[in-house]
């Protein structure tokens, strides 16, 4: 199975680490939050994993070597002259995943206990395009799901926006926070349509009326975003004890 894993952020929450190195080799208990994923991904089967870079990549790449890639096939899909968000990247990336299986995307910065095995079977199950693993969170921004846990929305409660693929038709029950981390069909990549910069969730809310975009309920014991100096220091409590 193959995973991506999005590396391309520039941490500016979590200065001035980031000045001198990319967020994805920040460290937590001493090891880079890059490999704390990397070696996530490999424990659940994965064999080839697509790392995006823009901030400081050549560091990430002599990071990768000194490891021997962790003994699995690791390419890089480069950003340098332009950062292109989750949309573009995935866009980009889309050569280096191309295949039959379903592939995993990760943020590097988000650190968790997930059984990945059982979200790979719930994905199959409910022969989603897209499941989305979600958790119930206090946060601003939240997905928008139906009773049967089908994407019909996003919300930003702080300014009152609501984005729904059919606005007025789609009414929601539940309101549950992305973690970070999902799982796409093959055939999604060839259903982006955006261009440069953008966010996926566009794509997401666009193809939700058509295709099966489905969340998955993380109730995990350990689910970490370590995108700012607090959560930083709360990733390196969790580990110390």
């Amino acid at each position: 199975m193959k995973a991506m894993i999005f590396a391309a952020g520039l941490g500016t929450r979590l200065r001035p680490l980031t000045d001198t190195l990319p967020k994805a080799l920040v460290k937590v208990g001493g090891k880079p939050m890059l490999q704390w994923n990397i070696e996530k991904l490999i424990g659940a089967g994965i064999t080839n994993i697509v790392v995006n870079v823009h901030h400081f990549p050549d560091l990430i790449r002599e990071f990768l070597a000194e490891n021997n890639h962790f003994g699995i096939d690791i390419r890089i899909s480069d950003e340098t002259e332009a950062i292109l968000d989750t949309g573009g990247g995935l866009k980009k990336a889309a050569p280096l995943l191309a295949g039959n299986e379903p592939i995993v995307v990760h943020n590097v910065d988000v650190l968790s206990n997930l059984d990945l095995n059982k979200l790979f079977e719930f994905h199959l199950s409910q022969e989603s395009l897209v499941t989305l693993v979600v958790r119930r969170r206090d946060t601003d921004r939240n997905f928008l799901f139906d009773r049967h846990m089908r994407l019909t929305g996003w919300i930003n409660r702080k300014s009152g926006e609501i984005r729904e693929p059919v606005p007025g038709i789609n009414l929601y029950c539940d309101m549950l926070a992305f973690s970070g981390i999902q799982v796409i069909d093959p055939n999604f990549l060839s259903l982006i349509s955006g261009s440069g910069k953008f966010s996926v969730i566009d794509t997401y809310l666009q193809l939700a009326p058509e295709y099966r975009i489905m969340g998955y309920e993380d109730n995990s014991s350990l689910w970490m975003d370590v995108g700012k100096p607090e959560q930083l220091a709360e990733a390196e409590r969790w580990w110390q004890g």
